[in-house]
């Protein structure tokens, strides 16, 4: 064994028994797998405001909320924006996360196309705890906010309708944000719901990169996609942290 795999190994060991707390079959605890104090909620929360994407989300979403009021009445039909939108997220988030954040480079003649939003990624998944990694890019999110600004006002048939899509779009990115960084935080998850979510996404960054898309739900698009097997018969990928097997 070369000590490049034997290096490897141990790695994915020491970050497989962040899963079940368990190292070479003796309970390893939290500080012993790596993982900071645990923290409440609140701590968490108040954390979550010590960085740039909250404020930049929160920003969009008041002005879309602002521009929805101020646009009038509107249709009844455009209670039908956000149901639609909260059904397919999980759809939405397994296509984003299998084709744009695990995005493999690739050469273009003399261009490298390796977008802003794989190359973040590539380092969240070397480094799941550093929690600035968590959020999406604010350079990402300049860029983003006139995106759908545009997208929306295309492809709805009054002013009205565009910022209740806009409105919808952002509190559910809002929403992802807050649960993709709690699920990285050291806050304990205590519903069932959220175990299994967490559980979810600990198997992607400990287990292996090529299954469990999903973020904010467990196990629905990913059951769709067949990207959802039993763990114990899933090999623990030595790329799980390295990404393509690229360095950063």
């Amino acid at each position: 064994m070369s000590p490049r795999e034997a290096h490897a190994r141990r790695r994915l060991a020491e970050d497989e028994a962040r899963i079940d707390g368990t190292l070479d079959g003796r309970y390893v605890g939290d500080r012993a797998a790596g993982r900071r104090t645990h923290q409440s909620l609140g701590d968490v929360f108040a954390e979550f405001w010590r960085h740039p994407s909250p404020y930049l989300l929160t920003t969009c979403l008041a002005a879309a909320i602002t521009g929805r009021l101020l646009s009038g009445p509107g249709s009844w039909w455009e209670l039908a924006i956000p149901l639609g939108l909260v059904s397919i997220l999980p759809v939405v988030e397994w296509v984003v996360h299998v084709f744009i954040l695990h995005w493999k480079p690739r050469r273009l003649g003399p261009l490298t196309l390796d977008p802003l939003l794989a190359r973040k990624h590539r380092a969240h998944h070397a480094d799941p705890r550093a929690i600035p990694l968590v959020f999406i890019p604010w350079q990402a999110q300049l860029w983003l906010a006139p995106a759908w600004t545009l997208l929306a006002w295309l492809v709805t048939p009054s002013t009205t309708a565009m910022f209740s899509l806009l409105t919808a779009i952002y509190a559910i990115k809002s929403g992802y944000e807050w649960t993709h960084y709690l699920l990285h935080s050291d806050y304990r998850p205590r519903s069932a719901w959220y175990r299994k979510v967490w559980r979810n996404h600990r198997l992607h960054h400990y287990k292996s990169e090529h299954y469990w898309f999903t973020v904010t739900t467990a196990g629905t698009a990913d059951r769709l996609f067949r990207t959802a097997p039993d763990p114990s018969t899933v090999p623990t990928s030595p790329t799980v942290q390295r990404l393509h097997d690229l360095a950063l």
